[in-house]
């Protein structure tokens, strides 16, 4: 062998070490920043359940619980102890982004964690009791805007929190002078604030489609509004605002985050992996069958997307004061 021969085998062995290899996690987990049962634990269960069945990592991925904050204590946890971990990924929703937006997670900003996907969507709806008087969505707006204190909205979310901007993006949309007139009374559930709408404590019903689905299809509600940018596939009978001149749109989105310094093969692999996820009919399946729609960015995509959502509710929620 030539002295020139050589020196190049010793080049790649020292350019290629061994036991190089691509990126593959160990003990892989998926954080759900709220007790089980709830989305996030969904978002978490699902990804960990395809990711064994499709084979899209080795052995089982463990699920982990982590409550407190509206998703604060995760973030911190993230952000604070296992910034560099590459074998993490954390649910994510809107609830994520809004609480971020109105600065509730201590000084924490979207740019503290990379956004990995969004890969669905529940939108909103705008829903009344089966005998109200109002059966669209211009006729309710009307009424608000003749008389703002007069239509009232209930929600399962807090003041500030998502079922309230959803209304406000309406009345801002519908031209009404200052939106904080807009009254809104906050329960701790969508179940809760159906019931005072079936009481006639409340005029209206702001949140999403799968909870009020139960009480429409059993004939006890009606939907006005579907705030999706078009029918709901599947449910063809329930108008979109859009459709009814209001081009208002209010998605719940669900996606995964992953730490700030995880490495760029790791990133890459998760990227990889949940899009395949995503595509697979067993995904689209369970996703169907919840009434989630797809609402699929991956990567810059996600990124861009969840900057645009944050700047969004930030802006609003200054405009009613939530933040300064």
């Amino acid at each position: 062998m030539t002295r020139f021969l050589k020196a190049a085998l010793c080049a790649i062995i020292v350019a290629v070490p061994a036991g190089a290899q691509a990126f593959e996690p160990q003990n892989p987990e998926c954080i759900a920043p709220a007790a089980p049962g709830g989305g996030w634990d969904f978002i978490c269960r699902t990804t960990a359940k395809l990711m064994r069945e499709l084979n899209l990592v080795p052995g089982t991925m463990q699920v982990t619980n982590m409550t407190g904050g509206g998703g604060g204590v995760a973030f911190a946890h993230v952000v604070g102890k296992r910034n560099d971990d590459a074998n993490l990924i954390i649910a994510a929703s809107n609830g994520t982004t809004t609480r971020l937006a109105q600065d509730a997670f201590s000084g924490a900003t979207e740019d503290d964690v990379r956004w990995l996907a969004t890969f669905g969507a529940e939108y909103g709806v705008v829903a009344v009791a089966a005998d109200s008087e109002f059966n669209d969505l211009p006729s309710l707006i009307a009424k608000m805007k003749e008389n703002p204190r007069s239509v009232s909205f209930a929600g399962g979310s807090a003041v500030g929190g998502y079922d309230h901007l959803k209304i406000l993006k309406l009345a801002k949309v519908a031209g009404l002078p200052d939106v904080r007139q807009v009254k809104y009374v906050a329960f701790s559930g969508g179940g809760e604030a159906m019931t005072q709408i079936l009481g006639g404590s409340v005029t209206a019903f702001s949140g999403d489609f799968s909870e009020v689905r139960g009480f429409v299809e059993a004939g006890d509600m009606k939907i006005l509004a579907v705030l999706a940018p078009e029918r709901l596939a599947g449910f063809p009978d329930f108008p979109t605002a859009k459709e009814q001149g209001l081009d208002v749109t209010g998605a719940n989105w669900r996606g995964l985050y992953v730490p700030k310094e995880m490495p760029q093969d790791a990133f890459d692999f998760w990227g990889n992996a949940i899009e395949k996820m995503v595509a697979s009919p067993e995904f689209q399946k369970i996703r169907a069958d919840a009434g989630i729609e797809p609402l699929d960015n991956f990567g810059a995509d996600a990124d861009a997307y969840v900057h645009d959502n944050v700047a969004e509710i930030r802006a609003l929620s200054k405009e009613i004061g939530i933040i300064k």
